[in-house]
Parts: C-alpha cells; sequence; structure tokens
C-alpha cells in the first residue's frame, strides 16, 4: 500500500508514518511536511528506510500535490494550522493552510481516486458546550478562526463526498497527548506542564483551572486513525469522534503531573485566554458501534508513560537537525 500522510513529521503524523513503514514491507510512506510545526528529529529513525520518503513541501501547492498523488492508496491529511492562539494572531494563514490546504488535497485527490481518505477535524470545531458528552451532532460554534477554519475544511470534504463520492473519513480526535508533543511555544498543556515542573517551574494555568477536556493518550489516535483506515464499509457516516468519555480538569491535570514529577509546587493562574471554551468532553459511541473503539490508556496510565518518556528523552544528549 502506498499512502500519503500531510504533516507526516508532525506530533501525531510521525508516529503514523512509523506505523505503516514498520507494518509491512508492502507498504510505501509519502511523509509531506513544511515544517511549520514539526521538527526532522520526530522521523529521524525512518531517513534511511528504502520504504519512506520525506518531501518538503506545502499542501497550498496543488502542483506538487499532484505529482505526489498518482498512485496513492490512501491518504492521511493531518497538515494544518492547528493553534488556536496562532489562528486569532494570524487568521490569513490559518484559512489558507487549513481551507485551501484542505481543498488542495481534495481536488487532487478527486482527479486521482485514491482508495482511502482520511481527514483530520479536532473537537474544537464544536465550541461551547450545548451539552455533554458532545457527540458527532453537537452545534459547530467554534469561536476561534482556527475552529472555524476546521469546520469549513470538514464541510468542504462533506461536499465532496455528496457532489463526487469521494469518500472521505473525517476524524475528530479530542485532545491527544504523548511523546513527541511540542513542549513549548504552542505546545500541548500536557507536555508544557511537564517540562515546567521537571525544571521545578509551576504550572501556569489560563484562568481558573475548571475549564476541562477529554484527554486521549497518543497510542489510542494511532488506533483510532488505523480502525478506519482498515475498515471498507463505505454506508456509514463520514464523521466519528474520538475520546476516552471522562473529562478532566486542567487544574487537576496540573496536580496530577506535580504529584507523578515528585515535586511540591502550587501552579499559577494569569489571565484566561481569548477564545477558549469551558468544557470538551466527548461522546464516542458512534466509533465504539462503527469500529468497535476502546481506549486502551485512562489519563493517569498515559501521563505515567509520556512522564517517563519525556525524563528520558530529555536526558538524551543530541543535537537537533530541525
Amino acid at each position: 500500500m502506498k499512502i500519503l500522510i500531510t504533516g507526516g513529521a508532525g506530533f501525531l503524523g510521525s508516529h503514523l508514518c512509523e506505523k505503516y513503514v514498520n507494518e509491512s514491507e508492502e507498504n510505501k510512506v509519502i511523509c509531506l511536511d513544511n515544517f511549520s510545526n514539526a521538527d526532522l528529529f520526530n522521523i529521524r529513525e525512518l531517513l534511511g528506510h528504502r520504504n519512506f520518503r520525506l518531501v518538503n513541501g506545502d499542501i497550498r501547492d496543488k502542483d506538487l500535490l499532484d505529482k505526489l498523488m498518482p498512485g496513492v492508496d490512501a491518504v492521511i491529511h493531518l497538515a494544518a494550522q492547528i493553534h488556536v492562539d496562532k489562528s486569532i494572531i494570524d487568521p490569513k494563514d490559518t484559512y489558507d493552510t487549513n481551507v485551501i490546504g484542505t481543498l488542495n488535497v481534495l481536488e487532487s485527490a478527486r482527479t486521482h481516486d485514491p482508495k482511502k481518505i482520511i481527514i483530520a477535524s479536532t473537537s474544537e470545531v464544536y465550541g461551547p458546550a450545548k451539552y455533554t458528552p458532545m457527540d458527532e451532532n453537537h452545534p459547530l460554534e467554534a469561536p476561534h478562526p482556527y475552529g472555524a477554519s476546521k469546520i469549513a475544511a470538514d464541510r468542504m470534504a462533506l461536499a465532496y463526498n455528496k457532489t463526487y463520492n469521494l469518500g472521505v473519513d473525517i476524524v475528530r480526535c479530542f485532545n491527544f497527548f504523548g511523546p513527541r508533543q511540542k513542549d513549548s511555544g504552542y505546545g500541548g498543556a500536557i507536555s508544557i506542564f511537564t517540562k515546567r515542573v521537571l525544571n521545578n517551574q509551576p504550572p501556569i494555568i489560563y484562568g481558573d483551572g475548571t475549564q476541562t477536556r477529554d484527554y486521549m493518550y497518543i497510542k489510542d489516535a494511532i488506533k483510532a486513525y488505523d480502525l478506519i483506515m482498515k475498515n471498507n464499509n463505505k454506508n456509514h457516516d463520514r464523521i466519528v469522534n474520538f475520546g476516552t468519555g471522562v473529562e478532566t480538569s486542567i487544574l487537576d491535570l496540573a496536580n496530577k503531573i506535580i504529584k507523578l514529577c515528585g515535586n511540591d509546587l502550587k501552579p499559577v493562574f494569569v489571565s484566561s485566554r481569548p477564545g477558549e471554551v469551558q468544557r470538551l468532553h466527548c461522546n464516542y459511541n458512534k466509533a465504539k458501534e462503527l469500529y468497535n473503539f476502546k481506549p486502551d490508556y485512562d489519563i493517569d496510565m498515559g501521563l505515567n508513560e509520556f512522564i517517563d518518556w519525556y525524563k528520558n528523552y530529555k536526558s538524551e544528549e543530541w543535537t537537533k537537525i530541525g
């Protein structure tokens, strides 16, 4: 199987590249990334593999996509501008990447007709919770440009399904975390908290810490994508949530990390961030019914494994090559 993974050098993408390269000698993986939010270090062990090809490029380059797409059996489209804060600072770049870039992927796929197309959406499309847990029928009321851009991309994919019978699957994972998630800048809360606590610095919480998220470990996210990749049913609804069904407050999360790191710190509270929603809580009943999905990790198991990895990762002496 020949697989094109956009955003393949990023957090989730690098894990999927690794999975499919190592899964079978028959798999050929093309990793397309512009390295705006990725790191060559993530895919360092794949760089010499004969079944792996790295392309430094952008999904906004339609001609490049048309060169890569012929003969591709499956597309996993992850490339995106994924950060709420950055989307507020630069909404145009967010729109161009997430909407125009996705349109380019869809149009190239329409021309070259891969058997499987999976597009990464986000739980951020739902906006403030009208009810919880949030299923796929929850209103789409994202209050920020990032969420709005992903709604537009999802709508375009659904339109291609109806108009061209393209068969795109849309994956809405809630907040996943794990090895290779960025721990600075626009990184994830868990990796940033872990970095600070291990450096004897208190976690910084925006707002009062009562806001909740549904945290899913990266191995369960990989499993979710793989279940869709290997499912050939074309008759079911194309949008599916994946998560754990368990809410964790940001304050509880910070305290868990402090305890697991063996430290004695107190979180620091600062002003709330614009666009941040209060609750994200996943209803994954559809994933359970269609794919028999059940998460293998709860938040504590995931945190334990991630923090152990992080300690070893940071103790390595390596030169960053990205």
